[in-house]
């Protein structure tokens, strides 16, 4: 039927229907590197999940 029209239906739902998440800023970052970060948001980085197995918590300087 939307051919019929003239259409396809990518003109008319859109390609991309997701909408897209604004950046968030760091909120956790690695102690012996700071320049790797992680938002908290999406899967934990490797780094965050060795980090908490080893006994760190959340407000430790170690990630902070």
């Amino acid at each position: 039927m939307v051919r019929e029209m003239g259409y396809c239906l990518a003109e008319l739902v859109g390609k991309d229907s997701k909408p897209k998440r604004a950046p968030v800023a760091p909120k956790y970052q690695q102690s012996d590197n700071p320049a790797i970060t992680w938002s908290g948001r999406g899967r934990k980085p490797q780094w965050f999940v060795d980090a908490m197995a080893a006994g760190t918590t959340v407000g430790d300087p170690e990630i902070s």
